[in-house]
């Protein structure tokens, strides 16, 4: 039997402790009061024959107050209730040290697991994390109301980034890039003045972005339509360098060639900055900037033959890669790329469609880019096309004071996600008690949204100038308070929700993709949008339904629920839960299905949502992928793949193992053939981690993989 200690570690069951605890309380007691060695023994047995595989720390402890008042040792009882209490006072005054020792050692697995792109190896990383656990300590014992600290330690929702909750500093935003470069910015006390070419915009941008991603703990995005502009300043630069040094001299045909190099070198070179910037930079929260990089074109664009030349450059590097330390051209994690599908560019004999054609073609090699459909979006967000949040978010629409859309310079406060399969086990399928109880936990995911809003309100603008002074968000004035940029819409603050699909199949006992149970998974849905339309009348704060990606929390949650009742089938056995809306992986379902029956859920689901499909390598067949593009753009708001490729540990090689001669696993890069240095890559999240083996007459590796 495991212990499940109060840091989420499991130790083995050790009888011993009990008798040492109950031992120190029967010192404190007078002779008659005190159990005997048998009252011992029965309390053991009793919690040995549970036959539980693992048991919480608190449990055991419930278990022996409870035995002892049985066995009619009151006085004894009271003690231990003391000496318990006690105990729980010291942890209190300092809860980290095992946390962060653990880290230092890299023992604290947990931590080690929770962001994939954080190397917790690194010095920097650590000080980050440090940081992050002594906010986290201080959320938990002080700053959160307690219910709100016990609902998240015990599976109901979940208090999002509470190791930054400390400070006041948000999730994440679209930054506003055109105004800080075409009105100039400052940066370390230092003014950034309007770029005069396509290479220095490219340059400020990237420092931009590293600015920003020091001072909020979310992702962001950043819009290359502004770009456009800035590469028509360089053809005009050179075209009058040329024309002044070889006007008359040379034909004009031969000028605008000399031109057209020079641009296009300039092009390369500007987008390499952006990528090798972005991957080298280094944040004060230990990582690479968590940025993705908006590609679209508009039809009434001036820019719109400049953007295109940016976006077929940015397509083209990705697909090549970059290199890792081993020199092998591998798929960077950031920055995340996402392409617009439009009725130019929809691979229905539009002008552009050779740059979406680039892009599929590097989604069948690499990891991005995602895709968004124009016309599907327009239908949901009052005909406008925007970029997600790096978190991928979406805001909701709002303008200003001249009756305009704004999107950029928007941020998002804060998520809380709830844990939907909780409720439906606690439920039963009493589908009365099941709405009464959602309720109930709304009403509290709502008080934890607005301890993320309180802790913004009242915050000066002094806190981070590159946001709020000067431009990636407002122009505030020194000192001034940010509140009015959290009210009327202008930032959203989100509710995430994870395991409509197990939710479903313990009411229904179906999934939401059968007849039955998508009635039930749609009202559910509705449900959670009307209610979060509600809080934001009552409130004037942009309240929003939010499908996350989620990532480790649909761990968190199942493996939770999985200690308090038991496994369940289709629901804790699995060891995670579905993300939002999504369908569980193990249905037999084709990708364009899926599409089509998640759409409706996107349409609920305004305040984030994304769908994936799994594909296995397609670099071969590219004509089917393209389908699946098409099939995107009249069908669903927001798509991307998760290919799946091999990688080897000795080289880096990021491609696909072949089988020799000889019937062997080999990198083609390197010729390894060590099975235990290869691993199938899920490009959901890029896991290169332990390998399954499935031995039979053929090899296989068989990956494991972190389910978004």
């Amino acid at each position: 039997m495991k212990v499940i200690k109060r840091d989420g570690r499991a130790v083995d069951f050790d009888r011993e402790k009990i008798r040492v605890a109950i031992s120190k309380a029967n010192k404190e007691v007078k002779p008659k009061e005190r159990a005997t060695k048998e009252d011992m023994n029965q309390i053991i047995a009793y919690i040995e024959e549970l036959g539980k595989k693992r048991i919480l720390v608190e449990d055991i402890q419930d278990i022996i107050e409870q035995k002892l008042m049985e066995l009619q040792r009151y006085e004894l009882s009271k003690k231990y209730i003391v000496y318990r209490y006690t105990r729980a006072l010291v942890r209190k005054q300092n809860t980290t040290d095992e946390s962060i020792l653990g880290l230092i050692r890299n023992e604290n697995k947990e931590l080690a697991e929770e962001n994939s792109n954080k190397n917790t190896m690194l010095a920097s990383t650590q000080r980050d994390y440090i940081a992050g656990e002594v906010s986290r300590d201080l959320t938990k014992r002080m700053l959160l109301p307690e219910k709100i600290s016990k609902a998240h330690e015990d599976g109901i929702l979940h208090f999002h980034d509470a190791d930054y909750f400390i400070q006041p500093i948000f999730n994440c935003c679209l930054i506003n890039i055109s105004d800080m470069l075409d009105n100039g910015t400052v940066m370390n006390g230092k003014m950034i003045e309007s770029p005069k070419s396509f290479q220095v915009a490219c340059t400020v941008t990237t420092q931009i972005i590293a600015a920003v991603a020091s001072n909020q703990y979310g992702g962001q995005s950043v819009d290359l339509i502004h770009l456009g502009k800035y590469l028509r300043k360089s053809y005009n630069k050179f075209k009058k360098e040329i024309e002044g040094k070889y006007k008359g001299k040379i034909t004009d045909d031969v000028i605008e060639g000399i031109v057209q190099d020079r641009l296009k070198a300039e092009l390369k070179a500007g987008v390499q900055t952006i990528q090798y910037q972005i991957n080298t930079l280094m944040t004060t929260n230990g990582q690479s900037p968590f940025v993705t990089l908006f590609l679209h074109l508009e039809k009434d664009d001036p820019y719109i033959k400049e953007n295109a030349m940016i976006i077929e450059e940015v397509l083209r590097q990705r697909y090549e890669g970059i290199k890792n330390e081993a020199g092998v051209y591998v798929t960077p994690a950031f920055p995340k790329l996402v392409y617009v599908l439009d009725d130019f560019n929809c691979l229905k004999g539009g002008e552009y469609d050779y740059l979406t054609r680039l892009a599929v073609k590097c989604s069948a090699k690499r990891m991005y880019p995602d895709y968004i459909s124009a016309k599907k979006m327009r239908e949901t967000y009052e005909g406008n096309v925007f970029s997600p949040m790096g978190c991928r978010s979406f805001l909701s629409p709002w303008k200003d004071e001249n009756g305009n859309y704004k999107f950029e310079g928007r941020f998002n406060q804060g998520v809380v996600s709830i844990n939907l399969p909780q409720i439906g086990i606690i439920a039963d399928g009493d589908e009365d008690k099941f709405w009464k109880l959602l309720d109930e936990r709304l009403e509290l995911c709502k008080e934890a949204l607005m301890c993320r809003h309180y802790a913004l309100l009242g915050t000066k603008s002094d806190i981070s100038p590159i946001h709020w002074q000067y431009g990636a968000i407002s122009r505030l004035a020194k000192g001034e308070k940010i509140d009015k940029l959290l009210y009327g819409g202008y930032s959203t603050i989100s509710l995430g929700y994870i395991g409509i699909y197990e939710l479903t199949k313990l009411m229904k006992g179906v999934s939401h993709t059968d007849p039955k149970g998508h009635d039930f998974a749609i009202k559910v849905m509705k449900h959670l949008k009307e209610t979060v339309d509600r809080w934001k009348k009552e409130t004037n704060i942009g309240f929003a339904l939010y499908g996350t990606p989620a990532e480790s929390l649909c761990y968190r949650f199942a493996r939770i629920d999985k200690e308090k009742f038991g496994t369940i089938k289709d629901v804790t056995d699995k060891g995670y839960y579905t993300n939002s809306y999504h369908v569980d992986v193990r249905e037999k379902i084709d990708a364009f299905d899926k599409l089509k029956f998640e759409s409706e859920f996107q349409t609920i689901s305004t305040g984030g949502c994304i769908s994936y499909i799994e594909i296995p390598n397609m670099a071969k067949n590219i004509d089917a992928l393209e389908s699946v593009v098409q099939f995107i753009y009249d069908n669903i708001q927001y798509a991307e793949f998760n290919t799946k490729s091999d990688y080897c540990h000795v080289c880096g090689y990021d491609g696909e193992i072949i089988i020799n001669k000889d019937n062997e696993w080999e990198c083609p890069n390197c010729g390894n053939k060590d099975h235990s240095k290869m691993t199938v890559v899920r490009r959901t999240c890029g896991y290169l981690g332990e390998n399954f083996w499935n031995v039979g007459k053929t090899k296989e590796i068989k990956q494991r993989v972190m389910h978004l």
